[in-house]
Parts: structure tokens; sequence; C-alpha cells
């Protein structure tokens, strides 16, 4: 396992993100979204930080930043910054 590349959210807008899904089943990517979204409620009502990992189109990467918003298919981010849900690996809060 390759240990993520920790990045800060404002070099977001430079990166590559291939259309892919990175996860490989229902169970995965129905839990992702579920942690998105709670990622998003302590974001929004407590200022809460939440660390994603996810997976540009070089490797690894991971940022700790508050979740502002999730919509069909991107999680949001402050400054207008977002990467696709189907890129993220994990999200700990």
């Amino acid at each position: 396992i390759t240990t993520p590349q920790l990045i800060q959210k404002e070099t977001i807008s430079s990166l590559i993100f291939p259309k892919t899904e990175v996860l490989s089943d229902q169970h995965s990517i129905s839990a992702r979204l579920a942690d998105l979204e709670h990622a998003m409620k302590l974001g929004n009502n407590h200022r809460h930080k939440a660390t994603i990992t996810f997976e540009d189109s070089e490797n690894l990467k991971q940022i700790e930043t508050t979740v502002w918003g999730v919509t069909d298919g991107w999680v949001i981010f402050k400054q207008g910054m977002v990467i696709p849900i189907a890129r993220v690996h994990e999200v700990s809060v």
C-alpha cells in the first residue's frame, strides 16, 4: 500500500482526475457517500476538518480540510475546489 502524498487543497485545481471509479464494490461506494455526507455535516455545523484520501492521474493524495458540499458527482471544498467522488478512496473525520 502506497502512503498518500499530503497536499494543500489549493493545489487541487492543478490535478488531473481520470473518470474511472477507484472503489470496486457497491457497498464501499455507498459507505464512502455516507462518510462524505457525515464529513459535510460536521464541516458545516462545527467547522470540523476531514482527512480525504483520493487518487488523481498520478498517485494517492491526501488533504485535511472542511467538506462544504457533496453533489451527485463532486466533493466541494472552500474556494470552489472540487474533486470527483469516484476518485475518493477514504474519508475520516
